[in-house]
């Protein structure tokens, strides 16, 4: 086993074929070009004819096609970038000029700790320096044509700079505990890491909201209102053991609405981006609250939330910006919560964070069977086998599976997001999630036209029109 192992990774990333990666991005390429075409489609689908309107869908469908077009140019440089560095040996180079570094710094160069950080070092410096005119590029001008920027360029910089100081922070003893497991780990070093990766990811999971993103954000408690009040009686009546309302002022950076959840067992929060307030402006509904809805991804660090937003004038710290705001109608709220809450209570969370786990320990157990592979390491011209390069080497060698497994990720929470829309309406909010559903797809710009194969490959939820179909279907049967 072993042995064939061995055969198939040198066969898959050596230096003269990164065969699959460059298929990869063929294939991709290709569902991107389908994508596109469906983009420049001039109509509606049948399904949001008279749901949608039609200047909404002109700005949908041009912030759709220049992002597209951004992402054909950067997929571009980035395999012309990664097949560079497979192909002129730039690795090998680096990691010893990295070892010279260390040497010239006054420190030993077989301590392969530092001798690591000093690489990830030079790459973390590559890594912004070829990302940052992309980075740029999205947010001054794409995002901010479609009128979703509102960060300034000091905003930028500074929140690129307080990433790297917690890369800087956090990176070091990481990396060092990972070496230290592989090197002492033994027969049991995929348990080591996988138990080692578990406990960080709880850590992170709880230190991020409470630590981390305050550093970028300022959170304030949602004000007593009517719709606080319908969130917690909602919440109560399906015993989810909410604890806190926050908002974060999202608007300083982005337009886009968004909202997340986090929290463990009795202690479970939830933060709403004040973004929801200015697309309720936006609409010019004052006495309506807007819903909006992020999509939630499947491997959970937050977990994005469906919501909207309601004050009562009386204690929202908005009121000057917003007179007179009061909540005459805040179902289609309640209804995009319900749907939230309907993959807590049908347990797609713990589902979703199981089989995470469960493809992690078994990364971690390929790893170990080719790690101590020499043929591969001197494929790509090492002399020695270094811990980080091994697990740079064995990611190239699953780049195939890593999308099998992604693509079965996002048909299984498709099928999530039907079976919580499914819950929201059991509960009585099928109209009223509809709603909220084409508002959000309203407000945020998404695509209204998706080609089928792209959508399946990339999309963890279905678009808009399956979901208003599976509701309509729903409804059909019922009568």
């Amino acid at each position: 086993m072993l042995y064939v192992m061995e055969i198939l990774t040198t066969a898959l990333v050596c230096p003269d074929f990164p065969g699959f990666m460059i298929l990869v991005y063929f294939f991709e390429t290709y569902l991107d070009l389908r994508q596109r075409a469906a983009l420049k489609l001039p109509t509606l689908p049948k399904t949001l004819v008279g749901v949608i309107s039609q200047e909404k869908f002109e700005k949908s469908r041009a912030y759709s096609l220049d992002k597209s077009h951004f992402n054909f140019v950067h997929e571009f440089v980035t395999i012309l970038l990664d097949s560079a560095i497979l192909f002129y040996g730039i690795l090998p180079w680096f990691w010893k000029k990295s070892g010279s570094f260390v040497v010239l710094a006054g420190f030993n160069e077989e301590n392969e700790i530092l001798h690591t950080l000093a690489f990830l070092a030079g790459v973390m410096i590559w890594s912004q320096i070829t990302d940052l005119p992309f980075s740029l590029y999205s947010t001054f001008v794409i995002e901010a044509r479609h009128g979703f920027n509102k960060q300034t360029i000091w905003l930028f910089f500074r929140d690129l700079f307080k990433g790297i100081c917690l890369a800087i922070l956090l990176g070091p003893p990481i990396v060092s505990a990972i070496i230290l497991i592989v090197q002492k780990g033994g027969p049991y070093l995929a348990i080591y890491l996988w138990a080692f990766m578990f406990v960080l990811s709880l850590v992170m999971m709880t230190l991020y909201p409470v630590l981390i993103a305050p550093l970028f954000n300022k959170f304030t408690p949602l004000p007593e209102g009517e719709l606080r009040e319908k969130i917690e009686k909602l919440a109560s009546s399906l015993k989810f053991p909410l604890k806190k309302l926050f908002v974060v002022d999202g608007s300083t950076r982005s337009s886009h609405s968004n909202a997340y959840m986090y929290g463990f067992f009795k202690n479970k929060r939830i933060v709403l981006y004040d973004t929801l307030i200015q697309q309720l402006v936006a609409y010019g509904q004052a006495a309506e609250s807007v819903a909006s809805l992020v999509s939630r991804r499947l491997v959970l660090r937050r977990t994005p939330l469906l919501c909207a937003l309601a004050f009562s004038t009386e204690t929202s710290p908005w009121k000057s910006s917003i007179p007179d705001l009061e909540c005459k109608d805040d179902e289609e709220i309640v209804a995009v919560i319900a749907h939230e809450l309907g993959h807590w209570k049908l347990n797609h969370t713990m589902y979703s964070f199981i089989a995470v786990q469960i493809l992690t320990f078994l990364q971690f157990g390929g790893y170990t069977l080719v790690r101590n592979s020499t043929d591969l390491f001197r494929s790509f011209g090492f002399d020695t086998q270094p811990v980080l390069i091994g697990l740079i080497i064995f990611q190239h060698t699953v780049i195939p599976l890593q999308h099998l497994v992604s693509f079965g990720l996002n048909l299984v929470s498709r099928s999530f997001e039907f079976q919580a829309d499914a819950f929201a309406k059991k509960l009585g909010y099928g109209s009223a999630l509809r709603g909220g559903l084409v508002k959000l797809q309203e407000e945020n710009l998404s695509s209204m036209n998706t080609d089928p194969w792209y959508s399946a490959y990339h999309y963890s939820h279905p678009p808009l029109v399956e979901r208003l179909a599976a509701i309509d279907e729903s409804d059909k049967k019922a009568d």
